[in-house]
């Protein structure tokens, strides 16, 4: 079992990271392999046509993530709520890869909120990131809100209520990511999923 971690925050040492650095130690500790990815100074540039053209300057950024994205079974997508939105630089994540990297592999959202919003990326995720990717998002999602107050190493930083409770969520939601790792990669294997003739979802 391989899950990657994407971290969809641009800001440097962000909130976002954090949570992704938790989440890969407390997969890491159960055995399973990760690849975390952060989007941290925006790495990727926005899309364009040579995505679509094979222009080498795409082909050389996005080959080595290509690969790595292909060989993992599941995916956790962190996202912090900026204006009530997913980040650009997130969605534009999901514009530069698609069924090749996430057809019918499962996902787990995790939303960060400073304060006490969160929902509404997670409605956003699972309205418009998965249609041609036939990415899967599972029903279990995780909003960690007053982010500031939970997951630090610092402990007298963490609020002694809400901190206990998202450790807690996150490893049940976890291994119910995994188990639909292991499920949805026989689906993959059946070949039912293969198809030429409909290439994007409707």
């Amino acid at each position: 079992m391989k899950i990657a971690i994407i971290s969809g925050s641009h800001r440097r040492q962000s909130q976002s990271l954090k949570v992704a650095n938790h989440i890969q130690t407390v997969l890491n500790v159960s055995g399973v392999e990760t690849w975390l990815y952060s989007l941290e100074d925006n790495p990727l540039p926005l899309w364009d046509e040579g995505v679509w053209d094979g222009a080498q300057n795409w082909v050389d950024l996005l080959t080595p993530l290509q690969e790595q994205l292909r060989s993992c079974d599941a995916l956790v997508v962190i996202t912090p709520e900026w204006h009530g939105q997913v980040p650009a630089g997130l969605k534009n994540f999901f514009l530069l890869f698609g069924k090749n990297e996430f057809s019918h592999k499962p996902a787990m959202i995790v939303s960060v909120s400073s304060g006490i919003g969160g929902s509404y990326p997670v409605a956003e995720l699972r309205m418009s990131s998965y249609k041609n990717s036939r990415l899967c998002y599972i029903p279990e999602h995780v909003i960690i809100r007053d982010v500031e107050t939970v997951l630090n190493e610092d402990k007298s930083k963490n609020d002694e209520r809400s901190d206990p409770y998202i450790r807690e969520r996150l490893i049940w939601a976890l291994n119910i990511l995994q188990e639909y790792g292991k499920a949805l990669k026989l689906v993959r294997d059946s070949g039912a999923t293969e198809t030429d003739k409909f290439g994007n979802g409707m």
